[in-house]
């Protein structure tokens, strides 16, 4: 029978109890181990958090979802081992309310028509069409330039409340290298029950080169030499709620998150079109609505 692990949890001061209950219970992802279906159904239904790891896994595990309301984030087939998403109302929010404001971006830009969502459709790594595989939080691309099935996102926003920051960061890590490098933004968006703010970080990828500089000639070059690609973190945003106001406020960090429109679009941009802006009032708004999917303490 599948059954969550269980491990001791962190010692909580006095000053902290009155706070520290729904914390202590998605404070650490379960894993259980694979042994049928209906065990696994049992350990999703009774799993409080976002995130649920799944051990002793193979190819035709989980192939019926029976409609229930889950994801196959990521699944590794040499280590048989499923990361399962279950959209929580925090997790939804986390990433929905960033993407459909960059969305909303693009209708006040009059670049709608050049963008498509892919949403959370399932993507094989290169290589591997019959083994690893992944599934996003919010996705989307350039059209026509991604026209097609299968063809992979340049943005990608993953989200995680019970799930560790160095897990969002193999999943964005994930992205970059089984896309081969297609997928050129990743932004992770990390409720943190212990800080009690939002953390929001955009990632891209640098090539790995001696001095000089580089041009698109060079690169592929390099890439064609070598093929080093290195995640590098180009912005960190934290958010955090102040309660002491009236009415409560939303202090953001590092300013706007910016999107480059070349990578978005894999264009330059055209007249009236650049890099895709959410502003700090559209950070306030965003981190309103995740705050108010919080679960009621008692």
């Amino acid at each position: 029978m599948a059954s969550i692990a269980s491990r001791p949890p962190p010692a909580v001061s006095p000053s902290a109890a009155s706070t520290s209950l729904r914390r202590q219970r998605i404070a650490i992802p379960p894993t259980v181990r694979f042994t049928n279906t209906q065990d696994l159904f049992n350990a999703i239904d009774s799993t409080t958090g976002d995130f649920l790891t799944v051990t002793n896994t193979g190819q035709k595990t989980g192939q019926k979802k029976r409609h229930r309301k889950f994801r196959f984030r990521r699944y590794n087939a040499n280590s048989q081992i499923l990361i399962i998403t279950i959209p929580t109302a925090v997790h939804e929010a986390l990433h929905l309310g960033l993407y459909r404001r960059y969305c909303n971006q693009l209708v006040r830009n009059g670049t709608e028509e050049s963008w498509k969502d892919i949403g959370t459709e399932t993507f094989r790594q290169q290589g591997h069409p019959g083994g690893n595989g992944g599934e996003g939080d919010s996705t989307g691309g350039p059209w026509p330039e991604r026209e097609g099935a299968g063809n992979w996102p340049t943005l990608v926003i993953e989200s995680g409340h019970s799930e560790t920051l160095p897990e969002l960061h193999k999943d964005m890590q994930w992205w970059f290298q089984a896309s081969n490098h297609e997928v050129k933004i990743v932004i992770l968006a990390k409720f943190d029950d212990q800080q009690h703010h939002i953390l929001l970080e955009k990632w891209e990828e640098e090539i790995s080169s001696p001095q000089g500089a580089i041009t698109r000639s060079r690169a592929a070059a390099i890439l064609q030499q070598n093929g080093v690609f290195n995640p590098v973190k180009r912005q960190s945003t934290t958010i955090t709620r102040d309660e002491t106001t009236n009415p409560v406020s939303y202090n953001v960090t590092r300013g706007a998150l910016v999107l480059g429109f070349r990578l978005l679009f894999l264009r330059d941009p055209g007249p009236q079109e650049g890099d895709i802006v959410l502003s700090i009032q559209d950070l306030q708004l965003y981190a309103r609505k995740v705050w108010g999917e919080l679960p009621r303490s008692d």
